[in-house]
């Protein structure tokens, strides 16, 4: 990478950092409001970090030019990085302040910040419910932000100077549009995303969450990140109305912001109409019923659908909420949890994986071309997605790409289960291949491998599985490349 394209990353990345210190300085209220006044310095220190390294990298560099699809990508993997780092300060500054919390070591402070802003949900801390207020906010506030994503937030506020915005946005794994212009999409994203944060917290409340437990919950579920305050996460409550309604929460949040616009705009009906919609309903059921029916050999036949439902529910819209303690399950559940923690969520949702859009192209490609071999080879023949009709050329590319990104997301979670699996003795290939496609898939299911105790270089793996996950892949490649002077 030549040094105009480097200043031209490192300006963009001068407007990305920021968003940390604006998130510390907005949770001082929150150490005020508990009496938590030993947390207002953590925060400080935070904000003063941010938003100063912030400074000194955009404003010597505001006129280093017009970026580049290129630079978006690498902006997006770098910036994500900082972004983590910064947003561990806080976990790191409480915890040396305060012995006795789990991100008293580095590793361990930056892996539970990556875990937030990715909307993964993995925690080293195996208390949430005994980490001080302000703290619990904190993991709840990251995933709240990282869901929509940070860059989906500063386009939001601000455009700065030279900055294309069409091409952080698509760096960022934001496909989609709502509106022409992509400022304009981001900003209405984000209205939604209130909306149903709030929508989220009032009806877990409603149905007997405490409020605070509420909030948090409804931030991470909205967010499909997963961060919870009990060990037990969900089941913690052992209430099925407040299940149904964190499941209404999970699926809401993995259909993609255009349906949702659609949604609110011409009604209910245009949920029926979309591809990855209507894919996400009809695998939620298949996967309730045959996890249900793995299940039924332990638990008594209401409970094993019950549990089944919630579980495999968390799974596919990648948020990591659970009702029970996963390692003690089959292994013929969970690998049905693997394949939906794959899959994922919808494009243009909060939700990871390879995505349904993806896994709907390939499944629709291999018919289409089967259909192409036993037809006339002048033929035309679309191919279909839903409403949409895609002309030949186009299904080509649209299919490859999808290919070339599960392709390689295969790749890493087998090299990342590998690893895991030589990192930590004793663990086995299942169990380590369980957790790194909950890392990858930003997820947060754990069958127990996850915790302070890990080894640095697994946290640090998943760590990594989590940030190419969030940002699917290509920026992360970019980024090597560049940094191994290709480009």
């Amino acid at each position: 990478m030549g040094t105009k394209d480097l200043r031209i990353v490192l300006r963009d990345v001068g407007l990305l950092v920021p968003v940390v210190g604006a998130m510390a300085l907005l949770s001082m209220p929150v150490a005020a409001a508990f009496g938590e006044w030993g947390l207002l310095p953590p925060l400080a220190w935070t904000a003063l970090a941010s938003l100063g390294l912030g400074a000194l990298l955009y404003l010597p560099l505001r006129g280093a030019g017009e970026a580049r699809l290129k630079h978006g990508l690498i902006t997006a993997a770098l910036g994500w990085l900082l972004v983590a780092a910064l947003g561990s300060l806080p976990l790191l500054l409480a915890s040396r302040a305060a012995p006795g919390l789990p991100y008293g070591d580095p590793a361990s402070a930056f892996f539970e910040s990556v875990s937030g802003f990715t909307g993964t949900g993995l925690t080293v801390a195996l208390r949430p419910d005994l980490l001080p207020r302000t703290l619990q906010w904190w993991r709840s506030f990251t995933e709240w932000i990282g869901g929509m994503g940070v860059i989906v937030l500063m386009l939001t506020l601000l455009a700065g100077p030279g900055m294309a915005a069409a091409n952080l946005y698509f760096a960022e794994a934001r496909g989609e549009k709502i509106h022409p212009s992509v400022l304009s999409t981001a900003r209405t994203m984000w209205w939604i995303y209130l909306l149903y944060t709030f929508l989220a917290v009032a009806a877990l409340w409603g149905v007997g969450m405490p409020l605070w437990d509420a909030l948090n919950h409804g931030m991470t579920g909205v967010a499909t990140g997963g961060f919870s305050l009990w060990p037990e996460s969900v089941g913690h409550y052992n209430s099925l109305s407040i299940e149904l309604v964190a499941i209404l929460v999970m699926v809401a949040g993995a259909v993609s912001f255009a349906v949702h616009y659609q949604a609110l705009q011409r009604g209910p009906r245009i949920l029926a109409r979309d591809v990855q919609t209507r894919t996400l309903f009809f695998l939620l059921l298949g996967g309730t019923a045959l996890l249900g029916l793995v299940l039924l050999r332990q638990t008594v036949p209401g409970g094993a659908f019950r549990i089944g439902a919630f579980q495999f529910a968390s799974a596919l819209t990648c948020t990591g909420f659970q009702t029970l303690p996963l390692e003690a399950l089959p292994a013929g559940a969970k690998l049905l949890l693997v394949g939906a923690m794959v899959v994922g969520g919808a494009a243009g949702s909060t939700a990871g994986g390879i995505k349904l859009l993806r896994f709907v192209l390939l499944a629709r490609g291999a018919g289409w071309q089967l259909r192409r071999l036993v037809r006339s080879p002048d033929a035309m023949i679309p191919l279909r997605l839903g409403a949409e009709s895609c002309p030949e050329a186009t299904a080509y590319r649209r299919i490859a790409e999808a290919a070339i990104v599960a392709t390689l997301w295969v790749f890493f979670l087998g090299l990342g289960t590998y690893v895991l699996a030589l990192l930590i003795p004793g663990v086995g290939l299942g169990d380590a291949l369980f957790e790194v496609a909950s890392a990858q898939g930003n997820v947060g299911l754990s069958v127990g491998i996850t915790g302070s105790g890990m080894p640095t270089g697994a946290k640090l793996l998943l760590a990594f599985h989590m940030w190419v996950g969030r940002l699917e892949i290509i920026p992360v490649l970019m980024l090597l490349r560049a940094v191994l002077g290709r480009g």
